[in-house]
């Protein structure tokens, strides 16, 4: 027993890097790509797993072997202008981020449990009493009362997810033709973009920095931490992996359009109820509260990290002007704390505004923080003067940070570039009506 504890503790910040990054988005991605293009694409969910993984593996091996965040080594290395642009990004990131999840957790509670009279009601107020909440927990409770609330969450999520994918009898020899055999329908040329959505709707990404920030909390120090590190890192994104191919599994069996991603997870649980005879009342409730738990600890999980990029920022700002020597970044800290209520408490001014808006404008500031960030990795992680010649990138990490960057090169070619820049589009074939591409927004 005591060795099985050892084991999950070693799991524990992977498994709040795993809560944290799926949310409304992952959900609604999964599903829909599923209903499109079926299971022959759950190769693609394993593939963005690990382009994650390689990303939280090379600012964790910074972080162990120079002693500092890699925020705060980019501060060092790069300057005032990074300190100051990332400063810029991270207010306007959080607020429509935060906006984003209240409203993820208002319309699943509106379909859970409608008692404020509208959809618009129970959009505003259970977005609200969440947000709340998670401030609560967080300022009263500290660390260790978050690692447990997240771990009930992502347990629910999880298991009830998976558990739909089982009760909607998938074909079997499908799923591991879909895992070994990659391939990518034609779909009139659309295949490819909904694969390559699938692929970035894996995890999270501003929040992928905060993965150093619970290591700190865990006493994780040294390169010595690094392998236990890499296992728990692996563990939580083989966990995510898992529940996003569950999503394109489910999502293969039933017919959906194309929505905001929380209003598609409604669509979606109402699907399986009207799909599976029986058993669809009892799978919609379960796919339902699985639902609940991956959106309310995804806010959660940005409730309780992203204020430590603040702080970060912060005591770099400050021990630059008064020349004194950093703080540590604290959970108590006064800069900590007030991040945090203005996180919880501005975004609600745009609740009222039409989710799916807030989406859009989540994805596009998402979106830029991978290849940034890939980018920051492999010249931090190759410069020997910065990180020493011991604790340089590997090769296979090299390789697979380059394809991650050229990945999402690619995604920002294909959703921003204009329809009639692009070469073999919907001139020979018309629009189908679900082929709008839900990017993933988290965190």
């Amino acid at each position: 027993m005591q060795r099985l504890l050892g084991k999950l503790k070693i799991i524990g910040p992977g498994i709040l890097v795993a809560a944290t990054g799926v949310g409304a988005g992952d959900l609604a991605t999964g599903a829909l790509t599923g209903s499109i293009l079926g299971t022959a694409v759950l190769w693609a969910v394993l593939v963005g797993a690990l382009f994650k993984f390689a990303l939280n593996e090379g600012l964790t091996r910074w972080q162990l072997a120079t002693g500092t965040t890699l925020l705060e080594g980019c501060i060092r290395h790069f300057g005032w202008l990074f300190l100051i642009g990332f400063l810029f990004y991270l207010l306007l990131w959080s607020f429509f981020v935060a906006s984003a999840l209240m409203s993820a957790c208002g319309v699943v509670m509106h379909a859970i449990l409608p008692i404020f009279g509208s959809p618009e009601n129970d959009k505003f107020y259970w977005g609200i009493l969440h947000s709340l909440i998670a401030v609560g927990l967080i300022w009263t409770g500290g660390y260790r009362t978050f690692e447990r609330v997240m771990l009930v969450c992502i347990g629910l999520m999880f298991v009830t997810v998976t558990a739909t994918a089982i009760i909607v009898r998938p074909d079997l020899s499908a799923i591991l033709s879909g895992i070994f055999v990659p391939s990518i329908p034609d779909l009139r040329g659309d295949g490819l973009t909904w694969t390559i959505a699938l692929i970035g709707g894996v995890g999270g990404t501003l929040t992928i920095l905060c993965y150093g920030y619970w290591i700190r909390e865990e006493g994780r120090c040294s390169l010595d931490d690094l392998s236990n590190c890499r296992i728990d890192i692996a563990s939580g994104y083989l966990m995510t992996a898992i529940f996003g191919m569950a999503m394109v599994v489910i999502g293969s069996r039933i017919q959906l359009d194309d929505g905001s991603p929380a209003r598609t997870i409604v669509l979606l649980a109402e699907e399986l109820k009207a799909s599976l005879g029986g058993f669809g009342p009892a799978a919609m409730w379960i796919f339902l509260i699985g639902a609940w738990g991956a959106v309310a600890s995804s806010l959660l999980g940005v409730w309780q990290s992203v204020p430590y990029l603040f702080a970060d920022v912060y005591e770099s700002l400050t021990a630059k002007i008064k020349k004194r020597e950093r703080r540590p970044v604290s959970t108590c800290s006064r800069p900590y704390r007030i991040y945090l209520l203005g996180l919880a408490l501005l975004p609600m001014l745009a609740l009222t505004n039409d989710f799916k808006t807030l989406q859009k404008l989540y994805a596009v500031f998402g979106a830029l923080v991978i290849p940034l960030l890939a980018i920051i990795l492999l010249i931090l992680g190759n410069w020997t003067k910065a990180i020493g010649s011991n604790s340089r990138n590997p090769l296979w990490s090299n390789v697979v940070l380059a394809l991650a960057l050229a990945f999402f090169c690619i995604t920002g070619y294909l959703a921003f570039v204009p329809a009639k820049m692009q070469p073999n589009k919907a001139s020979l074939d018309p629009p189908m009506s679900s082929q709008h591409v839900v990017v993933n927004i988290d965190r």
